[in-house]
């Protein structure tokens, strides 16, 4: 009896001594939590200034330095027994303090803690912990919000002042830290430099943009009088499924015009007959507007749902509904006119997903890139595999992530946020059916065999549930890794070994085809079949065996200098993949990806699938497009222009793949709109890409942007290809969302400059020119381009967004992003203008207290210490303030 006294008074004391220290770690947890954390960067030339970026193992020896300043609002806190996580793009390689250190989690997750050294956090003080990092961090969005701290068994929590998407609360100001190197050709974009940039246009009177559509056709005869739709549409079309019929009703009476029996008649039909060769092409139609009534004719049903979008193109702002009339002849430029979005790295909402397609139809855009898997998340229901959605659409702060992923790129220790989510088969059956109904293919992708983490944990939650119930058959059928592969590898955004699935497993193969199977499912369903399989294949590589790193036995100059012993290529440990190689199934292990996509290609063309579609890396090692099982294949183009892309491309064309232009540095809808570190993006490609950049792209003929625009330090570079080039099948406009976290922010970075993709796609402009093998093109040397006509059709089609389009773009709902004004004081008079002639820009000479509506006909005197700012044509959104 004694005895089991003792034993209960035990159990208790144990239980309240383990509620003691829990309340205990999360005293420390919410004090912490209440720290004001500032973040500012101090040198991105770090190599310049003392540190020795190279022994730090740098890539190219490139490091900048950073502080970090916790300010304890509260009483000292002396406890170790804590870390703050984080999300770290660039990974920290040195901590220059004694009293604290980094740990690299995993992907970007990076953990702070204290080391035997730390003294404490005073009471109402601040303590600064420099850090330097791998490359450079020159916009605001490297630094990611949410940060997090833990103790021990308590519950994780944000630290308060980081939990923003206003960064500017706790990263400080850049002011000088914007430049990549010293000699830096790039120009920041403030007030006075913006306004010279914008100042070779005007805004032009609208009867010069009477008449014109977007995207432009191929042929217009605009005449004097005009089509009064005031007073409603009659609708009599044929031609189209009754799904695209009720698209075309909405979009009219979202832009102000109801159907009504007494309105202006529109009829529509399709006779291929009236079509000329050259003109008889899916989407192809003719449009003739009279007084009294408009008639489409289309090549196809496309053509029908083209033709009505162009007259709603050519509708006001405002309230007149007046439209010139008009005959038209047009077809598309490239039969593949895409946009790329990935829901991956951040989750984002079937309703921002229907507002895009339903403004991409508008624009004839006929094909979204759905990049539903990577690292960071897995994005659609598979029926058979829950594990997918329930832990690998998941992100929380599970160390053995056996419930979720580990958090990344800012999404905090619970899955409430925007890094969890995923579409069930009926979201995606949905999607699928609106974009049909809009004459847009859907093309999933699944990128494998690398960036497939998402996957890889899911299916080991699987493996550990199936195992623990006896089920080692059942648990082996998906497994994705083999377990004997204990290689040191680092992908592109820092992940280890998990973030590649085995491409030599049985197992892998049968993932593979079970998804396929599942969403061709779906497509089916959905009634739009699926053409088109999309493999990703990108980046299956450790990124410390690249050209930036060095041995330390033999160490090159300006380099990152490594213990080559210790690193290893993808899977170069997992015995299976070592058999394959001793057999000679594949030749050695960097033919692995290629491998694997051919293994796919097989089960892609099993499924009656005639096509498959990658990133040309993953294919890289077929010896050409007859390799594969499918009867096409195409691969989205990004290798960057200025880096030699002018020229690959003809490569890849000459063994027979299908070109998709997708080139980072200029249809890459990540990168910031302009250089100025307030802009949200990844820059590694191009410093800006704004609607002037993206419109003046010649995706057909490479070489010749090497006169146009400039390499990423905002230099000219030179471009030639002495090889054949037999044109592109299409280009694609892409969103990675990395640092789209939120809807509105993908549709700032989104809109409005996909239109200018959506222009290049649909119309070639006279001021490209035709290819021509061994031509050199040189922004500072050659003049081959009509650099007025550019600035004319760039200066015409400026006016219609600003103009028309952006508040088309207001009545959808659409969170664009405005442009910020361009501004300068001369002679005590505001002088302001805009990319986007039409736009309306305010001022305030009194702090942002109140604001004017700025008129460049007075042009009002002003002091210094003025703010501008534009406003939407709703009137209800504005840019950026800018500062003179």
């Amino acid at each position: 009896m004694e005895l089991r006294r003792l034993t209960l008074l035990s159990a208790l004391l144990a239980t309240i001594f383990s509620h003691t220290s829990v309340q205990a770690d999360q005293r420390i947890v919410d004090q912490i939590s209440a720290f004001e954390v500032k973040y500012k960067v101090t040198d991105n030339q770090a190599a310049r200034h003392g540190v020795d970026c190279a022994r730090l193992g740098a890539d190219w020896a490139s490091c900048n330095r950073a502080t970090i300043t916790l300010t304890n609002p509260g009483k000292a806190l002396l406890s170790r027994d804590w870390a703050i996580y984080m999300s770290n793009v660039h990974q920290t390689l040195k901590v220059e303090s004694d009293q604290f250190r980094m740990v690299h989690v995993v992907g970007d997750l990076t953990r702070l803690e204290p080391t035997e050294k730390f003294k404490g956090f005073p009471a109402g003080e601040s303590v600064t912990i420099p850090i330097v990092n791998e490359y450079w961090q020159l916009y605001i969005t490297d630094v990611m919000p949410r940060w997090y701290v833990t103790s021990s068994n308590a519950t994780p929590k944000v630290i308060a002042s980081t939990d923003t998407e206003k960064l500017t609360s706790f990263v400080a100001p850049f002011e000088e830290q914007w430049k990549r190197i010293p000699d830096e050709k790039n120009v920041l974009m403030t007030a006075t430099t913006r306004f010279d940039k914008n100042n070779d246009i005007s805004l032009l009177p609208s009867r010069e943009i009477r008449g014109q559509i977007l995207p432009t056709p191929l042929n217009v005869e605009v005449f004097n009088a005009d089509a009064d739709l005031s007073r409603g549409v009659n609708l009599l079309i044929n031609g189209l499924e009754s799904e695209s019929v009720e698209v075309i009703k909405r979009r009219f009476t979202l832009l102000g015009v109801n159907e009504t029996p007494t309105g202006y008649q529109i009829s529509t039909k399709i006779d291929k007959e009236v079509f000329e060769n050259k003109l008889a092409l899916a989407g192809g139609y003719r449009l003739s507007i009279g007084i009294d009534k408009a008639e489409v004719v289309g090549y196809d049903a496309s053509g029908v749902f083209y033709g009505l979008q162009s007259i709603m193109s050519l509708l006001p702002a405002g309230e007149s509904k007046k439209i010139a009339t008009l005959n038209v002849t047009d077809a598309p430029r490239f039969p593949y006119r895409g946009v790329f979005l990935d829901v991956a790295r951040n989750f984002h909402s079937k309703a921002v997903i229907l507002r895009m397609l339903d403004q991409l139809s508008a624009w004839k855009i006929n094909v979204f890139h759905f990049h539903l898997s990577d690292d960071e998340g897995w994005r659609i229901e598979i029926p058979g595999l829950p594990e997918l959605t329930e832990v690998g659409g998941k992100r929380c702060h599970d160390l053995r992530e056996q419930r979720c992923l580990l958090p990344q790129l800012g999404s905090g220790p619970k899955s409430d946020n925007h890094g969890s989510g995923y579409f069930t088969r009926q979201d995606y059956i949905e999607i699928v059916k609106y974009a049909a109904a809009r004459s847009i293919q859907v093309i999933p992708e699944i990128d494998m065999p690398a960036h497939a983490r998402a996957a890889v944990i899911s299916m080991e939650a699987r493996y550990q549930r199936l195992s623990k119930a006896g089920q080692k058959a059942q648990a082996e059928e998906f497994r994705l890794i083999d377990p004997t592969d204990t290689s040191n590898t680092t992908s592109v955004q820092l992940y280890d070994r998990t973030s590649y699935l085995n491409p030599c497993l049985l197992s892998s193969l049968k993932f593979a085809d079970k998804v396929i199977s599942e969403i061709q499912a779906m497509h089916k369903e959905a009634g739009q079949p699926l053409k088109t399989w999309h493999f990703g294949g990108d980046e299956a590589k450790n990124i410390r065996l690249g050209a930036g790193y060095t041995d330390k036995k033999q160490p090159e100059p300006s380099k990152g200098i490594l213990d080559m012993s210790k690193q290893d290529r993808p899977w170069a440990k997992s015995q299976q993949c070592q058999k394959m190689i001793k057999e000679n199934k594949v030749k050695d292990l960097d033919h692995l990806p290629t491998y694997f996509a051919m293994e796919v290609s097989k089960l892609v063309s099993a499924h009656g699938i005639n096509k498959m579609q990658a990133w040309q890396d993953g294919l890289k090692d077929a010896e050409n497009a007859r390799a594969f099982k499918t009867s096409d294949v195409a691969i989205n183009f990004w290798d960057t222009l200025y880096w030699g892309g002018y020229d690959s491309a003809n490569d890849w064309a000459a063994r027979g793949y299908e070109i998709i232009i997708s080139s980072p540095d200029y249809v890459y809808m990540d990168f910031p709109y302009e250089v100025n570190p307030l802009e949200r993006g990844y820059y590694w490609g191009t410093r800006f890409s704004d609607e002037r950049k993206m419109f003046s792209f010649a995706p057909d003929n490479l070489p010749q942007n090497a006169e146009t625009s400039v390499d990423r330090d905002g230099k000219p570079f030179k471009a030639q290809s002495k090889k054949t080039w037999p044109g592109a099948t299409g280009i694609s406009a892409q969103l990675w969302s990395e640092t789209s976290r939120t809807d509105d922010q993908v549709e700032y970075m989104v809109f409005p400059r996909v239109l200018a993709v959506a222009e290049r796609a649909w119309h070639r402009a006279s001021w490209e020119q035709d290819y021509i093998a061994d031509k050199s093109y040189a922004g500072d040397e050659t003049d081959y381009v009509d650099k007025a006509a550019l600035r004319y059709d760039w200066q015409r089609f400026a006016n219609i967004l600003g103009q028309r389009e952006l508040h088309k773009l207001d009545m959808n709902g659409i969170k664009y992003r405005l442009p910020v004004p361009g501004a300068r004081i001369i002679d005590g008079k505001l002088h302001a203008n805009s990319a986007l002639p039409g736009i309306h820009i305010e001022y305030s000479d009194n702090n942002g207290e109140t604001w004017q509506r700025y008129n460049n006909a007075l042009k009002p005197s002003v002091d210094r210490n003025i703010l501008v700012r534009s406003v939407s044509p709703d009137g209800k959104r504005f840019s950026r303030t800018e500062k003179l």
